[in-house]
């Protein structure tokens, strides 16, 4: 993780991440730090240097939300990195002790069960796979374990071969986890899992060290099978009520589609639904 403080490493990760011609700064002889300057980051927010150094320090823990607005603005912040932002300024008023992350609902796994042609599972904040239909785990029988989905990414062998837009699965995948970690910083398995993936790879600690955030939601993905090859699937992610620290992924083909055909060729391959228990790398 790091030794300073959840909102320091994102200010200083963002504050760094930019160059001064992307904020309208002219940009004179060799500059010792990369990124902009926290004296140019105060200019552009319109707050004191000692102000924004306390902030970055993570010396002063309580900024109104005007500044928030303006940090955001001097750092060009998108609206999911935006309230990123504003959670990790709350994140130690809010802090409660780590709760397990609990079964998953025996009416939500009937759910899935029920979904024949369609790979569903349940995730929890730190990507651990809580539960699977029997689909989803015929989806994913190329990898070691099917047990978290940070790990399947950048630690399995199989991940580069499965994911055929690997990039775009590792930035989605770390993004997500920053976001997880933006509601709750403390979270004693968030740590495990970013701690045994940065022991894995040193991809993955540079992606969590650029401190992107993006909450999963819905898009394509390019998948393809040990032994139905290429997959075009689309997939969303809703929130479980009663559950907001859990979330339900659904896999979908595009109707009379090759992936179509291929899914029920999964169907047939399909065993009995198997749940990833306690999801532990």
């Amino acid at each position: 993780m790091s030794t300073g403080s959840p909102l320091g490493d994102f200010l200083r990760a963002r504050r760094e991440g930019l160059k001064p011609q992307d904020v309208g700064l002219p940009e004179y002889g060799r500059r010792r730090v990369p990124g902009l300057r926290r004296e140019e980051v105060a200019m552009l927010a319109g707050v004191s240097a000692d102000y924004y150094i306390r902030l970055e320090q993570g010396r002063e823990n309580s900024p109104s939300s005007q500044v928030l607005e303006a940090v955001a603005g001097a750092l060009r912040l998108d609206e999911e990195a935006f309230d990123h932002l504003y959670r990790l300024c709350h994140a130690a008023e809010r802090h409660r002790p780590d709760r397990e992350q609990g079964e998953v609902g025996a009416q939500l796994q009937q759910l899935m069960d029920g979904w024949e042609h369609t790979p569903a599972f349940i995730i929890g904040p730190a990507l651990d796979i809580l539960a699977g239909n029997s689909v989803a785990t015929a989806l994913h029988m190329g990898f070691d374990r099917f047990d978290n989905l940070a790990r399947m990414v950048f630690v399995d062998p199989a991940g580069r071969e499965f994911y055929q837009e690997w990039e775009r699965a590792a930035h989605s995948c770390v993004a997500e986890l920053r976001a997880a970690y933006g509601y709750d910083p403390f979270s004693a398995r968030i740590a495990e899992v970013v701690e045994e993936l940065s022991e894995g790879s040193e991809e993955f600690v540079g992606l969590w060290g650029r401190h992107d955030v993006k909450a999963k939601s819905q898009e394509g993905k390019h998948l393809k099978h040990p032994q139905l090859g290429d997959l075009h699937i689309r997939f969303s992610a809703f929130t479980v009520n009663g559950a907001p620290h859990q979330q339900l992924v659904v896999y979908q083909a595009e109707p009379a589609s090759p992936t179509a055909t291929a899914f029920e060729r999964l169907r047939a391959m399909a065993t009995a639904p198997k749940y990833a228990g306690s999801g532990r790398l």
